[in-house]
């Protein structure tokens, strides 16, 4: 919200001395956050002046309109002569009254005019357009041009208020009251102790038969409609100088008089406002719910398809405005048009002052991708005792502007309500900051807030329509002590209890963390949101329990309202953006939550704040919460070994990913088991299925291999990319994180080779589970170290999968034939279960 400090001072009497910086720490000190103080016009330097045009002399042979002008600028330039001036501009003509500036000024970026000789002839001096002066858009694009009454020479450095300084303040979503200057000026007087004059203070006339017919369907959504009708509008009526100054300053484009009208309203008292051309509203105004696929064409030319859910303005065509939103361009009020003598003109308009429901606001602007002045403050509340107000001095202005007529007909619809009471012990506010105050202090700064307060040890506080936001007796609190200074609470450092390090689960995720990256993997942080058509990307089967997800009630992005139950569609996006972006080897891991729904969905209740939550209030809290279970994962792509004089290197496959489930297996003291598996976006004859065992019985915890073609071309990947995906509460449950010695044998070890053939078909993890079980206790380590496959040697669709295996007692050497026999043992067990024959 941009200030005004001139317009701030009509309100509030600041002391002349008072400048922008000292007011932004007044009110940074009451807890408004003021951004930056802009000083306009702090490097203009006169004279500029008004001046009327007298001649103009096109200048022929150049490639662009160049005009020899001369302007009667009075004794300005301390002769009276007429000054001569060069311009490109041709917005103006002869007897236009326009802005000058002469030699010796300084403009707005230390631009310092004098005369120069410029298309074969001398300027002295510039006419000037808004631009060059600072003055932000004021929609012409060209030179300004001043009412004919202004008088000729007068210092427009004054008269186009030039000079200001414009406080920035960063308005917080429960303070709308603050996105109008009444808002700002109430709390600037708080902060000197100085009376406030109030805008909204008006004479307004009550409601009566005669006004412009409304009706109210939808009341929740609509509490207060106010309608005004001003006939007569001079259609070459202008908006004055002052007017759109004040504007420009607080950040708007000056369009015409009714609409620039409204919008100074809505600044001045932050109560949106509509005007409609009377001539284009067809029968009653009317205030509904819109019916599913209706459509609208806003003011901004964009027809829109209407949901159930907007809140609409009718009349008897049909919708002709977004509640609280935007208008439609139905009833749009036309413009004047001089080459038209007036025709097309609205005369006749019909002001709407109304209050709607901030939600049903909210979610229609954030459906129709439609952010205005009008819904971002109703986002955020709006005083709905100031529509009268300001419907009156809407009303007002125009007559006083445009020469209208205001008709006697008042239409206020107001549903019923009372005002929010809340009931608060005196010394609550002494008990939330730890500062006594007392009661006195409470009830002034309460008063000043705009309450009104009843009681004694026991305050009855009613709260002013303008502060929504205050709801309970905390919010009160917080305004006692924000108004006393946050500056004077005592700094008070809390004593924690002795430490007691990280929890066991802490330590277990570090120690993942830590050996992953020490691997070569790069943590990557991704938002848990994702979108439903994800799951059909990663090729997951409709019935897949990881495609029930928890929707969120008010998504960040209407395309991703989901929370992710994985955590790889965040890692491949993170994959593919740094791929696109010239990192083609990589290997990213994250640890994070997923998101399951439970399956009898609950509401979670609101907690009190004004004490510790009870374990049965805690425990009903996590009841509504969906199930979220930690997950690790990582991906690959590229180089898993880089080329160089050392050798060749090597691509990231399938085997890295398993690995790297080793590896978190490693770090949880978990027996993880793999096997052929196949699922979702793994790529059939290069997925790992891995398992742990779980109360005695196997559990699937994850997948780890290479990514199925189909899924890299549709997400975009590249060619080969690998994952690896594991549930790591059920590793944490099952494994044993206690420190084990190893144990270290003074014997020598019998190193015994086998080379097993076996169908192609038959996953190596097979073939070495039975190996191992086989080989029985005095095997000490088992290694595939080379796999074979020949068609002409070995038969077709066979394989040769040779084995290392080590063998050592505790307590002996083995002899030769000890170490036979387990390795016998161990091929015979291979081939009752896997089919595995001797090679050779």
């Amino acid at each position: 919200m941009r200030v005004p400090l001139s317009w701030l001072r009509e309100y509030v009497d600041l002391p002349a001395t008072e400048t922008g910086r000292d007011v932004q720490a007044k009110l940074i000190s009451a807890g408004l956050e003021v951004e930056t103080v802009e000083h306009l016009g702090a490097v203009l330097k006169g004279p500029l002046v008004v001046g009327q045009v007298l001649t103009i002399e096109e200048l022929e042979g150049f490639k662009k309109p160049i005009r020899f002008c001369t302007v009667d600028v009075g004794q300005a330039n301390g002769t009276g002569e007429p000054q001569e001036i060069v311009c490109g501009a041709r917005n103006f003509s002869v007897g236009d009254k326009v802005v000058v500036v002469l030699p010796g000024a300084t403009l707005p970026g230390g631009f310092s005019i004098s005369a120069r000789k410029t298309y074969g002839k001398t300027s002295h001096g510039m006419i000037c357009s808004s631009d060059e002066l600072g003055m932000g858009d004021d929609g012409t694009h060209g030179i300004i041009v001043l009412p004919p009454e202004t008088e000729v020479g007068k210092d427009a450095i004054e008269l186009l208020e030039l000079v200001d300084e414009v406080l920035d303040i960063a308005v917080t979503a429960n303070r709308g009251d603050c996105l109008s200057i009444r808002g700002v000026a109430r709390e600037t007087a708080i902060a000197y102790g100085l009376p406030l004059r109030d805008p909204a203070l008006l004479d307004v006339p009550g409601p009566n038969a005669y006004g412009y017919p409304v009706k109210v369907s939808d009341p929740a959504g609509c509490d207060r409609f106010t309608a005004r009708t001003v006939t007569g509008l001079s259609p070459e009526a202008r908006s004055p100088i002052w007017l759109q100054r004040r504007l420009q300053k607080v950040g708007m484009r000056p369009i015409s008089l009714a609409v620039d009208v409204t919008n100074y309203v809505m600044m001045e008292l932050g109560q949106p406002l509509h005007a409609y051309d009377r001539h284009q509203v067809q029968g009653t105004i009317g205030v509904r719910r819109a019916q599913e696929g209706e459509k609208i064409v806003t003011l901004d030319g964009v027809e829109r398809k209407l949901h159930a859910e907007d809140l609409v303005i009718t009349d008897d065509r049909g919708p002709i405005g977004l509640a609280g939103v935007m208008g439609g361009a139905d009833t749009e009020i036309a413009d004047h048009d001089p080459s038209e003598e007036g025709a097309g003109a609205t005369t006749d308009v019909i002001i709407e002052a109304a209050h709607f429901d901030r939600v049903s606001v909210a979610r229609t602007a954030r459906r129709h991708k439609l952010s205005s002045e009008a819904s971002r403050r109703f986002e955020r509340g709006v005083d709905p005792q100031a529509a009268a107000a300001a419907a009156q001095r809407t009303v007002d202005l125009l007559v006083l502007l445009a020469g209208g007529t205001a008709e006697a007909g008042v239409t206020e619809v107001v549903a019923p309500g009372a005002p929010h009471t809340i009931t608060m012990a005196a010394d609550h506010p002494d008990k939330v900051a730890g500062v006594t105050y007392g009661r006195e202090t409470v009830v002034r700064r309460l008063q000043e807030v705009g309450c009104d307060v009843y009681g004694q040890d026991e305050l009855i506080v009613t709260v002013p329509s303008w502060r929504p936001d205050l709801t309970d007796p905390n919010d009160l609190a917080e305004e006692v002590i924000r108004l006393e200074g946050y500056e004077n609470l005592p700094s008070t450092l809390p004593r924690p209890p002795a430490g007691r390090g990280l929890t066991a689960r802490q330590r277990l995720h570090r120690r993942i963390g830590r050996a992953l990256a020490g691997a070569g993997y790069v943590e990557a942080l991704n938002y848990p949101f994702v979108s439903e058509q994800v799951f059909d990307q990663l090729g997951l089967e409709a019935d897949d329990p990881a495609r029930r997800v928890v929707k969120l009630a008010n998504p960040l992005s209407d395309e991703e309202p989901a929370l992710r139950t994985s955590l790889l569609p965040g890692l491949l996006a993170a994959l593919r953006r740094n791929d696109g972006r010239g990192s083609h080897d990589l290997a990213l891991f994250e640890t994070g939550l997923v998101f399951q729904p439970r399956d009898a969905a609950e509401v979670a209740a609101n907690l009190p704040v004004d004490r510790r939550p009870s374990p049965d209030d805690i425990a009903a809290l996590n009841a509504a919460l969906p199930d979220q279970p930690r997950h690790v994962a990582v991906v690959l792509a590229g180089a898993r070994e880089q080329a160089g004089w050392w050798g060749k290197g090597r691509p990231a496959d399938w085997a890295d990913a398993v690995e790297a489930a080793r590896t978190v297996a490693r770090e949880a003291g978990a027996d993880l088991r793999m096997r052929k598996g196949q699922y979702g976006p793994w790529h059939p004859g290069r997925c790992a299925e891995l398992t742990v065992t779980v109360d005695g019985a196997e559990r699937v915890v994850g997948h780890a291999g290479e990514l199925h073609p189909r899924v890299l071309k549709t997400l975009g990947l590249p060619a080969r990319a690998c994952a690896m995906e594991l549930d790591l509460d059920v590793l944490e449950r099952v494994g044993d994180t206690v420190p084990q010695a190893p144990s270290i044998s003074t014997f020598p070890v019998a190193t015994q080779d086998v080379a097993l053939v076996v169908d192609a078909f038959v996953p190596a993890a097979d073939v070495e589970a039975a190996l191992r079980e086989g080989a029985g206790e005095l095997l000490e380590s088992i290694r595939l170290f080379d796999v074979y496959e020949n068609a002409e040697q070995l038969g077709e669709g066979r394989k040769s999968l040779a084995y290392a295996l080590r063998f050592r007692a505790d307590d002996r050497t083995l002899t030769v034939d000890e170490a036979s026999a387990a390795r016998e043992t161990a091929v015979a067990l291979a081939a009752d279960r896997t089919g595995a024959v001797l090679r050779g």
